[in-house]
């Protein structure tokens, strides 16, 4: 295995495990964080539009949507069709949001502490680049 892909995967698997040590206070888990942010930046959204956005599957996103609604997380419409439905932040994810953001913030302020600013441009530009 590439020395590069294995330490990514590494990383990966590190940092998804350290946010979702970040966020069990406020009881959400790193993908469903991804789906709140998400819908926050864009404020309403259909189920394409999450999945597509997100890069995941249909199904895993429709689950994680549902839960989320069931816990109270969001609010979901039908659309004009049937099969459409649309998303948004419930009045308690809008409250909790700031909170919740503050805790992510300082998350990812501390997994890049040892990076100068141009360091942390540098990888950015060089991830970018992997297909």
């Amino acid at each position: 295995m590439n020395p590069l892909i294995h330490e990514l995967f590494q990383k990966s698997r590190f940092l998804s495990y350290e946010v979702n040590i970040t966020l069990k206070k406020h009881d959400l888990y790193s993908s469903q964080w991804s789906v709140l942010n998400c819908i926050q930046i864009h404020r309403k959204m259909t189920l394409t539009q999450i999945w597509k956005y997100l890069n995941v599957e249909a199904p895993t996103i429709t689950r994680t949507v549902n839960r989320l609604a069931d816990l109270g997380w969001l609010e979901i419409t039908p659309g004009k069709d049937r099969r459409e439905k649309f998303v948004q932040l419930s009045a308690r994810a809008l409250q909790d949001f700031p909170a919740i953001k503050a805790s992510v913030m300082e998350f990812e302020d501390r997994m890049v502490s040892n990076l100068s600013n141009e360091e942390e441009k540098l990888l950015l530009e060089l991830l970018q680049k992997i297909r």
